[in-house]
């Protein structure tokens, strides 16, 4: 039981570390408030706040994947190799796909709310 509750530790060692290290991460978390504030204020349905959290986790699942990937590809090839930068490419794209589908979501959910007349 005691090693599962340090498993918990670990992840929120972990969450913290890309907040504090990763500059697109704090972007995301200032959206993920957003998100959160324009849900509460605008009281969305379960079901928007379902593809909210949903399209919400993805980005920051892709965020941390990433992240790890950059950081593993650093510690295995510490010298430029173009092999390395294209998996780091393919992996900010992962980020940036995710991004746009949780925006396409969001402005699903808040833009016939926000707009005037509807």
């Amino acid at each position: 039981m005691m090693s599962r509750l340090r498993s918990f530790g670990y992840a929120f060692k972990g969450i913290a570390a890309l907040v504090r290290t990763q500059p697109n991460a704090r972007i995301h978390l200032a959206a993920t408030l957003v998100v959160t504030a324009l849900g509460l204020f605008l009281r969305i349905s379960p079901g928007e706040w379902l593809a909210a959290a949903l399209a919400t986790g993805m980005v920051w699942t892709a965020e941390g994947f990433n992240t790890a990937l950059e950081q593993l590809c650093d510690f295995a090839s510490p010298l430029r190799d173009p092999r390395i930068g294209r998996i780091k490419d393919i992996c900010a794209a992962a980020v940036l796909l995710s991004a746009v589908a949780a925006l396409a979501v969001g402005l699903i959910i808040f833009l016939p709310r926000l707009l005037p007349g509807s």
